[in-house]
């Protein structure tokens, strides 16, 4: 019986470098990294080589930012189809957020969630813990080595846990001492703003004013005073999905990621798209916040590249067809992405806007890191065997008719890419093989070391 995996003349991308090199994998463990060549010797024999000649070797990539709507939203997505189009898109592990139904707000919902993925998860897990303005109690009960962290809704999104409680709010940041991830809109401004164009336009609002609508004045404002009072608390702040120019001033890039208290995502959909995209993409493209400006589509990817930012994810948010072509008003607001966030940045890469060891970087190397999770998110000696190999070479057409996602369709519907993911190793299992599945074994809960 074979053992594990040896993987030869790979190129390697793995913290700040790229080689030509070797992987080996025993059993859920990469046993050795190998820079060059190395002799098959009688030991090889007992496992199953993969010759990996012009294709790239990463880390499997790790999503800080998912919603995969199970329980209560099943017909959008669930546990067991958007961990497996991730896997097929080199995301080997996920942390998803608690807006559900019902919501994960309180320490049985939220154990709920981890026994649901442990059924049938392919990819590795954790589950955010939500917050509402009364559930302090619950928040301060959750297990830091074994939840990823703490959710705030600064503005109204899907789901219906928005926190406004001045009060509660400051005892949140005050008390809870793991890692609190937020997403920052003004609630007040936008619904100011919403109401202005629906006296304008009625209920069908062009779709691209959205980005006017929640615009970078409610970005800034929320994302600066989440920032004041984390500040004041010395709150281990995290704040979600940038998308402006205006807000990454209110960052630091002067030391690295791992010191920082007070850290910042953003997302594919923010980096590939901007506001000229209504026009064909219409609300297959409203998220919240909302895509914007071509200036602060650059403006962020600079902040990537600049370290404002610290790591990379997608807001994999599903919603059915019919739903997303609803008018303004009855348009959910979110889209699927898991299966093809890599190969997006990989597009961006070769289009000289990323270099991909920076893309490994922030969406495996950083988010290990910050989340101090347990030997993941590297290609080291004795950590966890979540593996992905690329063929950058091999193009594919995305269509509606070829995705995984249980919403079966996607924001990228007509794009050609240049790059495939070919295979997908989650715990040392090769769960992933040119479109072919093995679903023998799921993944398992992310542990933190804190």
């Amino acid at each position: 019986m074979k053992k594990g995996f040896f993987i030869k003349n790979a190129t390697i991308i793995n913290e700040g470098k790229r080689f030509i090199g070797c992987l080996k994998i025993t059993d859920n463990i990469i046993d050795e990294v190998y820079e060059g060549d190395v002799k098959h010797d009688e030991v090889l024999k007992n496992y199953t080589v993969v010759d990996a000649k012009e294709k790239w070797l990463i880390p499997g990539l790790i999503d800080d930012q998912v919603h995969f709507r199970e329980p209560g939203l099943t017909h959008k997505g669930d546990l067991y189809t958007e961990p497996k189009a991730a896997v097929a898109g080199g995301i080997t592990s996920y942390m998803e957020m608690p807006n559900t139904v019902p919501s994960a707000v309180t320490q049985r919902l939220l154990a709920d969630k981890y026994v649901i993925a442990a059924e049938k998860s392919l990819a590795n897990y954790s589950f955010y813990m939500g917050t509402t303005n009364t559930n302090l109690d619950q928040l301060l009960k959750t297990d830091p080595k074994t939840v990823c962290g703490v959710k705030i809704f600064l503005g109204s999104s899907t789901g219906d846990m928005l926190v406004d409680d001045i009060d509660s709010l400051n005892a949140i940041f005050r008390d809870v001492k793991m890692l609190i991830a937020v997403h920052c809109e003004d609630d007040p401004m936008i619904k100011v703003r919403a109401s202005e164009y629906r006296n304008q336009y009625g209920e069908n609002i062009p779709m691209h004013f959205h980005a006017a609508i929640r615009n970078d004045e409610a970005c800034y404002k929320s994302s600066s005073e989440a920032i004041e009072r984390a500040t004041k608390y010395d709150t281990r702040l995290h704040i979600l999905h940038i998308s402006t120019a205006k807000e990454i001033a209110l960052f630091r890039n002067d030391i690295p990621s791992i010191e920082k208290r007070i850290t910042a995502e953003a997302c594919v959909h923010h980096l590939w798209f901007s506001e000229e995209d209504y026009t064909t993409k219409g609300g297959f493209i409203k998220w919240n916040p909302a895509i914007k400006t071509i200036k602060d589509r650059d403006a962020v990817r600079q902040a990537v590249i600049d370290n404002y930012i610290d790591v990379l994810a997608t807001d994999h948010a599903p919603h059915t067809l019919a739903e997303k072509k609803n008018q303004y008003f009855k348009c959910p607001s979110g889209g699927p992405l898991v299966q093809h966030a890599l190969i997006a940045l990989i597009e961006l890469s070769k289009n000289g806007i990323f270099p991909m060891e920076l893309i490994v970087q922030k969406y495996a190397h950083a988010v290990a890191d910050m989340f101090q999770i347990k030997k993941r998110g590297y290609l080291r000696k004795g950590y966890y065997a979540d593996v992905v190999l690329v063929n950058p070479e091999a193009s594919q057409l995305v269509e509606n008719a070829n995705v995984l996602y249980k919403s079966e369709w996607t924001p990228f519907h007509g794009t050609r890419f240049s790059s495939t993911v070919e295979k997908t190793f989650v715990n040392g299992h090769l769960v992933y093989d040119n479109g072919i599945f093995d679903e023998t074994k799921l993944g398992e809960r992310l542990i933190f070391e804190r």
